[in-house]
């Protein structure tokens, strides 16, 4: 079996999933790779890393070891686009966010290579993020699913200028309720030396509003970062400790205040 995922299992009503920081490539795709895609420059670089804590923290913790160039996990797997209107990756991404080939000429998926892709890796991943939601949903009553992720600050391809530090997104408040909302955007708020927005051009994801089901009870949010708060952008992409403290320790109050809040 591939290594698809690593998970630790908490007992507390709070899930932490971090689909696109995994760098496995299997060799019948890494070979077919333009060389500018081999440094899968738009993975999000070290976000398991500022979510290491979360482990002795009672939540549970769901990190995915592939690459996103091999499919990306927090696409709609029907292939509808994320932000109609707006440029969009795909499923199984033919572009860098730089805009460059990811496959060298004649090496794309076919249809039916993205359909056996999504068998093999992205339906497997879902299942288990699905398993945990209803493990914690059953324990708890509610679920609470915090998904994690990263972007350079300036990509011209998807926004203009240079993006907040920290975005959070609820698919313009679908799929949370707003009380949990408010509690997530006042700790980011209240984080100095930070920008934040929310609900700006990162609304969520198809995780956050797949799985953000309020009238369920199932809670998400997603969490947008910008790398230069935690890493040097350019390759080989350094993590730097000092520089990411302050960032760990905005995400330790925001996941303790998810955490902590429960439905009234």
């Amino acid at each position: 079996m591939m290594d698809l995922w690593r998970l630790h299992q908490g007992d507390g009503p709070l899930i932490v999933n971090v689909p696109h920081a995994g760098t496995l490539v299997p060799e019948a795709v890494g070979g077919r790779l333009t060389l500018a895609a081999r440094a899968l420059p738009d993975t999000d670089w070290h976000v398991e890393k500022l979510y290491d804590f979360v482990a002795g923290e009672g939540a549970t913790l769901m990190t995915a070891m592939q690459s996103r160039y091999v499919i990306d996990l927090n696409r709609d797997p029907s292939g509808a686009a994320l932000y109609p209107g707006a440029d969009n990756t795909e499923l199984c991404p033919t572009r860098t966010f730089a805009d460059q080939p990811i496959y060298a000429p004649g090496g794309e998926p076919t249809p039916d290579e993205v359909a056996q892709r999504t068998t093999s890796h992205f339906l497997p991943y879902h299942r288990e993020l699905a398993a945990q939601v209803r493990r914690v949903r059953d324990r708890h009553g509610y679920a609470i699913l915090l998904d994690g992720h990263s972007i350079q600050s300036e990509v011209p391809r998807f926004f203009a200028g240079r993006l907040p530090d920290l975005n959070l997104g609820t698919a313009n408040g679908a799929s949370c309720a707003p009380e949990l909302q408010a509690a997530a955007a006042a700790v980011l708020a209240a984080a100095a030396g930070f920008t934040h927005v929310v609900n700006g051009r990162f609304k969520g994801g198809w995780i956050t509003r797949h799985y953000g089901r309020p009238g369920d009870n199932v809670h998400a949010l997603q969490l947008e970062m910008g790398m230069r708060c935690y890493m040097d952008e350019a390759p080989p992409y350094p993590w730097h400790a000092a520089r990411a403290a302050p960032l760990v320790a905005v995400l330790r109050r925001l996941v303790a205040t998810l955490a902590a809040w429960k439905p009234s």
